[in-house]
Parts: C-alpha cells; sequence; structure tokens
C-alpha cells in the first residue's frame, strides 16, 4: 500500500502545483500593468512556478514520511521493519540469531529456518513444528535446491511458490545458496513494499559475514597477511567520484600489510558531500576488524545527513564487537558548495584543518575536535561544529602519522615552520599536487628512514 499510495499523493500534489502556478500566473499577467518588457511575461510564470516547485517538494517529503510511518512503521509490518534495522548491526551469525528470536519470533510470532544449501546445513531454526518438522525441511530442499535463482518469494499452504502475498503462508530470501524461511499465518498483512528493503539487507549481511570472515581466517596464516591486507583496501574507495565544485586527492600508506587508517567521500546531493577520515586503536587484525566495520556501517546508513546518528551508531557498532580496549578517532564532514560551509564532527583527530586565501598569504582555521573517542567511552556531549568555506579553501585531513614523523632529534614535523610552510605555499596548488608536495616533505623530514606509523590524508579543495 505505501507505493501506490505514495504515487497517487505525489500525482495530486504534482497536479495542485501546475494547476495553482496557472492560475496566479495568469492572474498576473493578465492584470493590467505599465510594464511593456515581453520578459516580464516570461519570467513572471517562471517565478511563481519555482516557488510552487519548492513548496511542492516540502510537501511531497512531508507526505512521504507520514506514509512511511503509517504503512511501515506501524502494524504487522513495523515487526519487519524492527528486523531489519537490527539486521543492519549484525556482523556474525550470533546476532542475527539474536535478533531473529528478538524481533521474528517473540515480537512477531514467526518460525524462522536458515539453510546453507550448499552444504545442507541448518544453521537455524525455531522451535517450533513448522521449521523444526525434518518432514517440512525435505520438503523445502526438495522444492528449492542449491541452485536456486537468488531472490525474494511467497511461499503457499503446500510449501511451493506462490505470486500473491495474500494467500503466503511465509516468504523466504535466497541469496548466495543460503535461504531464509520466515513462516507467519499473517503475512498477507505485511506491506510488500517492505519485502525490498528486507531482501537488500539480506545480502548485505551475508556479504558482511564473508568478508568478516575472510579476514579472520586469513589472519590466522602470517603467510596470508597480504590477503588480509588486500581485503582491507577492497572496504576503501578504488576511485574519487567526480564532485562538481569540490576537487578530492588522498593517499594512504600502511606501516605494515594492514591497517587502522580508513577514509571514504559519498556524496549525498549535487551540492553536499560527506568526508570521513579516521584512525582505529593499535595495529594487526583487530583494527583491520574495527576499520572494515566503521567503513561498512557508514556506508549502509541512509540519512547521511545526519552526523550525530551516524557518528552514534559506529560507536554502537564498535562496542558491540566487545574488543577489548579498541576504538578510533574520526573526523565526518559535510561540504557543502552551495551553502559554502561545512558541518562536522572531529571525534579526538588532532590535524583537520582549513587553510584560506587572505591578503597577506593563506591562514589556517582549525577544525577542532568536539567529540571523544569512538566505541569506548560515553558519547553523549558529542556536538556537530559548522566552519565557513570560501571559493579557493582547501581542507586537509589526516592521521597522526603525518604530523608526528620524526627527524634524528626526536622533533615531530607538526611542530616546525616546514610544516607550517609547507602547507601554506601548497594550498594554491591542485588537491592532487597538495598532497605530493606534503609526501615529499614527511619522507624528506623522515630521512627516508622506516616509519613508525599509517599515513593517510585526504586533500579537499572547494569552487
Amino acid at each position: 500500500m505505501y507505493k501506490p499510495r505514495k504515487k497517487i499523493y505525489f500525482a495530486l500534489i504534482n497536479a495542485s502545483v501546475l494547476l495553482l502556478s496557472t492560475i496566479l500566473s495568469v492572474l498576473l499577467v493578465t492584470k493590467e500593468t505599465p510594464v511593456s518588457d515581453p520578459w516580464f511575461y516570461i519570467l513572471i510564470p517562471a517565478v511563481v512556478f519555482l516557488g510552487f516547485l519548492v513548496v511542492g517538494s516540502s510537501l511531497r517529503h512531508s507526505v512521504d514520511k507520514r506514509l512511511h510511518r503509517k504503512y511501515l512503521e506501524t502494524g504487522e509490518t513495523s515487526y519487519i521493519e524492527d528486523f531489519i534495522d537490527k539486521l543492519r548491526f549484525c556482523y556474525s551469525y550470533d546476532d542475527l540469531y539474536q535478533t531473529i528470536s528478538e524481533s521474528l519470533e517473540m515480537k512477531a510470532d514467526c518460525s524462522v529456518l536458515f539453510v546453507n544449501r550448499e552444504k545442507n546445513y541448518v544453521l537455524y531454526n525455531s522451535p517450533s513444528r513448522i521449521s523444526a518438522s525434518s518432514k517440512i525441511n525435505n520438503k523445502l530442499a526438495e522444492n528449492y535446491p542449491e541452485n536456486w535463482k537468488d531472490g525474494f518469494y511467497f511461499i503457499g499452504e503446500k510449501l511451493g511458490i506462490i505470486s500473491s502475498s495474500r494467500k503466503a503462508r511465509g516468504f523466504f530470501l535466497c541469496y548466495n545458496k543460503h535461504q531464509f524461511f520466515v513462516f507467519n499465518r499473517y503475512t498477507h498483512l505485511f506491506d510488500n513494499e517492505i519485502y525490498d528493503k528486507l531482501y537488500e539487507e539480506y545480502v548485505r549481511f551475508l556479504s558482511r559475514t564473508r568478508i568478516i570472515s575472510d579476514l579472520s581466517e586469513i589472519s590466522s596464516l602470517t603467510k596470508e597477511w597480504e590477503q588480509l591486507a588486500e581485503t582491507q583496501v577492497s572496504f576503501l574507495p578504488h576511485n574519487i567520484p567526480d564532485i562538481p565544485h569540490l576537487k578530492i586527492a588522498t593517499y594512504y600508506r600502511p606501516l605494515v600489510n594492514v591497517s587502522g587508517d580508513y577514509y571514504t567521500v559519498l556524496p549525498i546531493d549535487k551540492n553536499r558531500t560527506l568526508l570521513m577520515l579516521g584512525d582505529v586503536s593499535g595495529k594487526g587484525l583487530p583494527a583491520a576488524l574495527i576499520m572494515g566495520l566503521v567503513m561498512n556501517t557508514v556506508k549502509i546508513i541512509e540519512d547521511k545527513n545526519d552526523l550525530l546518528g551516524v557518528i552514534k551508531s559506529v560507536d554502537t557498532a564498535i562496542k558491540n564487537m566487545h574488543l577489548q580496549d579498541k576504538y578510533t578517532v574520526l573526523f565526518l564532514g559535510i561540504v557543502d558548495t552551495e551553502a559554502m560551509k561545512i558541518s562536522y564532527i572531529n571525534a579526538s583527530m588532532s590535524d583537520p584543518i582549513i587553510l584560506s586565501r587572505s591578503p597577506d598569504g593563506y591562514r589556517i582555521k582549525s577544525l577542532a575536535s568536539n567529540a571523544s573517542l569512538v566505541g569506548i567511552i560515553d558519547m553523549d556531549d558529542t556536538r556537530i561544529s559548522e566552519q565557513r568555506l570560501f571559493r579557493g579553501d582547501t581542507i586537509l585531513l589526516a592521521t597522526d602519522g603525518v604530523s608526528e614523523v620524526m627527524d634524528d632529534n626526536g622533533v615531530e614535523l607538526g611542530d616546525t615552520d616546514l610544516f607550517i610552510n609547507t602547507l601554506k605555499n601548497s594550498a594554491s596548488k591542485t588537491p592532487q599536487q597538495f598532497v605530493d608536495d606534503v609526501v615529499a616533505m614527511i619522507m624528506k623530514y623522515n630521512g627516508d628512514k622506516r616509519l613508525h606509523d599509517d599515513i593517510t590524508m585526504m586533500v579537499a579543495k572547494v569552487g
């Protein structure tokens, strides 16, 4: 019901916008006026239409939220919505089983059967007559063999596929030879729009657990660390997206094969882009796991405008891993090239700055920390800060491996005039040239000796 109602309401809103803007434009243009310029009669309708278009857009957004709340967040469908919300933060089969128990069995009175059809192995079954019955399990294995096509399906009374949810006894999801059966007598009461969302999250869960499992398995053999590093790098963006009025370059150099550093660039719309860069405490497998966890958590969150929601989701995900003393420092910023501002949360990152042109050269503005470490202590006091941007501004995000490089006398690079002058002298260049200058400075200052920390940078130039 959600999607059909949404189409009807949106069609009514669009028709109303067109009708009202036409009527008002006709009234304004036909009104006696001394204006003789013909452009007047073109601009007036255009301005009126744009005004109603903005109102209509706001109204559509409001209606969509109401319909979503009515059909997907209330009634029987809310049980599936609750399961989807919890599934987003499941990182193991044990997490999934607990979520099944809490959301589908206890709240929704469903019976669940989860099968690895490739190995013909039951991963989970609810303690009920339906899912625990060997007769039913054999029938399902016969109906839906290992080579069954990935997708979502309704199950009928005789455990066969049916096209409509009206007579459905349940449904099942199939992906990568893993079949997830849910039996429920009131399946017909679930809104059909929820199933695409459920299947998408189910696929993400299986992909996520496979990656984490691969990391753990590979890391148990020291000769396979290079494969672990390749798996970890797959979390990082392969290509920086082409963003209007925002040019970005990055640099990533792990100290050893695996690293706790990470970054990503996620366009939200044509004007706003989410920048993220962070550093997990420690090295090795635990840091790599947390790094992958953070990247995945931010990627799957739908509302990336909600910086507080994003960072609290990351905090919860890390805490749920129960890895002792593991946390991350993290910078999250939304660059808005229309409003010319950056809204950000800096969770204890030491070096994020803006280089802004002034009459006497470039000035450095700090994007100061406004949040605590993520994943280890309470984050209730976290807040969002804003900084104005100007055309030509350069934003530098870097892990402490950049500023804490030492020379032969033990002096850190970040404490020197060389560091500040290099940043200012490079601020007028392209982001890639800026990165190249900083990397060259680091290597020269370190005397080409072995580095002692990961080095990760992101440089973004506005305008």
